[in-house]
């Protein structure tokens, strides 16, 4: 027979930070109890006589941090100032804080105090009494809504159960999953797990099976696997498509009688090559004056899609259309994205448009915001219409190069008030049938791209001042505008200082104007140098993000006092709002509740980051996918960030971003210079910083991860 152990009795060798912890969380984890030192010491299981001693001494030093209160002679308690505080729960790493609701700051949330939290969840934390010098920190109590209910991962299944493998960074415990629940879910396979129960004294939470992506490496399983991430739709309900068929295009005698008709003047598309939804068209014609009418025409898709209606509904709820590497998920069913509301060639339309005249030097003579009929005669890809203004040559060769001009003239007078020309260039790959990336490619906007943005911004623009612009005797009406905050001065300071390495300098004081043209030099500055993806992707970072509101600050990207989304109904929830509210204001309607629409506004913000971040999911898994033919292959890259677990380096030739972990920088050992933002060898003092050189090696591949490593070559 064994002996039974005895409890490890601690030593003075005990050091002091880790014993005022052990304390800190005896009080802590009982506010409402009163301890001596003896009691505290028999609770850390202390029984050296010299150990307990220090524990009085270190208890009479707490209460001089005020972190406890001196009950009674040689009793204490904990000085419980926080109570009880809601908030978010987020994940920076390994870390967990908690976002407070209040617009404190950050509460650390210790690994063991988490219950079971996730990240974006809401919950209620129990306060704990703060030490001087210390971070604030917290305990979960109660986790009051969950942000999702379903996960995605591998299917690890054994003979009498199964596991649901996830991506750590998302849990980091494994959902079991009974064999009574897999429905029909195999090994390897990539499935959709719904979480069912998770008792606090329980590891893993227990989950079922609900959907069946397909098998792991499958491009359809990957992409729709990406969709259920993030919680995006990855399939359209059957009843939703159904209502969509039932819907006709109407466009009757009566219909076209309440509306300008405008299909006998020349009206074109112009997007890209594999576009289907066709949200715009534009229309040219010389007036009598010798102005220009230009006419832009946006789909009615409010027209055709009622208030109450399931297709609403659905619409609210995704607010906007996905596009992923391979596919677009749209917003609106395709009988109505790619049909009936499409503009496609050669088809009356139904239309909101708003029809400007110009001048010959673009100047707005006057406007008019009017449901139309339109006839597009002519659909262009864009290459199409740049190869019209390149060579002068080409189907209606008059109207777009006129256009052009014009819109050339407009984009002018707009930097020149204060815009910021983030004309980035994007990743794009060639994929076959598929799905397998095989050849990257760089997509830039020239001005065929600049001469549609230009018009499309006029009407935004112009629809937004229409509603929002005080007047005499105008009451103020609530309205969605897409509103774009200055930068924030600590980012943007941050920033100019980090470009200064490079012999780069950027005004940060002074008029939003001079700013943004400060801005826009150093744009110019860096284009065709190595680190000029670098320094536009920490330029956007440094900037404010833009989102939909009914409260308007104006877009400062854009230099407009008014601006909102007009032209993109198909895939634009707040657009088919503005659409709702121009329609109604012009009618004589009276305003709409600004709290209800301030909530709509939130949810179309936050779902289009949802879907921007899929988006760079989707991009991600590509970049992997192509990089795993590489391995071994050695590129010249740029560091483009850096963290305390390693180097992120962007390759040059393709963009495509893989990690540099630091266990593999073996010829010092390394640490994280928070400050400074580098790593700094700890005996030779060798840094790697933002923006240096490196040439690497792929080393290796994760697609379940979407990780690429590399080594230094």
């Amino acid at each position: 027979m064994s002996k039974k152990k005895k409890k490890p009795e601690a030593s003075t060798r005990i050091r002091k930070t880790e014993l005022v912890r052990n304390i800190a969380d005896i009080f802590n984890q009982n506010p409402e109890k009163s301890f001596d030192y003896k009691q505290v010491a028999t609770l850390l299981n202390i029984k050296s006589e010299s150990q307990r001693i220090f524990i009085n001494q270190l208890m009479y030093q707490l209460a001089d941090e005020e972190f406890l209160v001196e009950k009674s002679r040689g009793k204490f308690k904990v000085n419980a100032r926080g109570g009880y505080i809601t908030g978010i729960i987020d994940r920076q790493g390994v870390k967990t804080y908690l976002i407070p609701n209040d617009g404190s700051d950050l509460i650390f949330i210790p690994e063991q105090k988490t219950n079971h939290a996730l990240k974006n969840d809401e919950v209620k934390v129990f306060l704990y009494a703060q030490r001087k010098g210390q971070q604030l920190e917290g305990e979960v109590i109660e986790v009051t809504r969950r942000a999702r209910e379903s996960f995605v991962g591998i299917l690890d299944v054994s003979e009498n159960f199964a596991f649901l493998i996830l991506d750590n960074r998302i849990m980091i415990n494994d959902i079991f999953i009974p064999k009574s629940k897999l429905n029909g879910g195999k090994n390897g396979q990539k499935v959709v797990v719904r979480l069912l129960d998770w008792e606090p004294n329980q590891k893993n939470p227990v989950g079922e099976v609900i959907d069946i992506l397909g098998d792991r490496g499958d491009n359809n399983a990957e992409m729709h696997a990406i969709l259920a991430e993030f919680g995006l739709p990855y399939k359209y309900p059957a009843e939703v498509e159904a209502a969509a068929l039932k819907i006709d295009a109407g466009i009757t005698p009566e219909e076209v009688a309440k509306r300008i008709d405008m299909r006998g003047i020349t009206t074109f598309t112009v997007d890209p090559r594999d576009a289907k939804d066709f949200d715009d068209a534009l229309s040219i014609r010389k007036l009598k004056n010798g102005n220009w009418e230009i006419g832009v025409h946006i789909a009615d898709v409010t027209h055709y899609v009622s208030p109450e209606s399931i297709i609403e509904q659905e619409a609210a709820e995704r607010a906007t259309s996905v596009y992923l590497v391979d596919r677009t998920i749209p917003m609106l069913p395709e009988h109505l994205s790619n049909g009936i509301c499409s503009l496609r060639p050669d088809e009356d339309k139904l239309t909101y448009s708003v029809l400007f005249e110009l001048s010959d030097e673009a100047e707005i003579q006057k406007y008019k915001i009017a449901k139309t009929v339109t006839r597009s005669i002519r659909r262009f890809a864009y290459e199409e219409a740049q190869k019209v203004i390149e060579t002068g040559e080409g189907d209606l060769k008059d109207e777009i190069l006129t256009m052009d001009r014009l819109a050339k003239i407009l984009r002018k007078k707009r930097f020149e008030s204060g815009a910021i020309a983030f004309d980035r260039v994007e990743v794009r790959f060639e994929i076959d049938d598929k799905g397998k990336p095989i050849s990257v490619f760089f997509k830039e906007a020239k001005d065929a791209n600049k001469m549609i943005e230009e018009f499309m911004l006029l009407a935004n623009k112009t629809v937004a001042t229409h509603i929002g612009k005080p007047g005499k005797d105008k009451k103020e009406k609530t309205f969605v505008y897409r509103i774009h905050d200055v930068p924030n001065p600590d980012k943007l300071a941050n920033f100019s200082v980090f470009i200064k390495r490079f012999g780069l300098n950027l005004k940060i004081n002074g008029k939003p104007q001079a700013v943004s043209s400060s801005i826009n030099s150093l744009l110019d500055a860096v284009q065709g140098r190595r680190e000029q993806n670098l320094i536009e992707t920490l330029a956007i970072r440094s900037m404010a993000k833009a989102i939909y509101s009914t409260a308007n600050m104006g877009h400062y990207g854009l230099a407009f006092e008014y601006y909102t989304h007009f032209t993109s109904p198909i895939r634009r929830y707040p657009d088919m709002m503005v659409h709702r509210l121009l329609e109604r204001y012009n009618n004589g309607g009276s305003s709409v509740s600004a709290t209800e629409w301030e909530d709509y506004c939130k949810h179309s913000s936050d779902m289009e980051q949802l879907a921007s971040n899929a988006e760079r999911a989707s991009i991600k898994y590509k970049q992997v996918e192509f990089m795993s033919e590489r391995i071994g292959q050695v590129f010249d890259g740029v560091i483009s960030g850096v963290t305390e677990w390693g180097i992120y380096v962007e390759l040059i030739e393709n963009k495509c971003e893989g990690m540099l972990p630091i266990r593999d920088l073996d010829d010092d050992f390394y640490s994280f210079d928070e400050k400074n933002y580098c790593l700094v060898g700890r005996r030779y003092h060798k840094k790697y910083q933002l923006g240096d050189e490196l040439t690497v090696k792929v080393a290796r591949a994760n697609l379940d991860k979407k990780q690429l490593d590399f080594v230094l070559a």
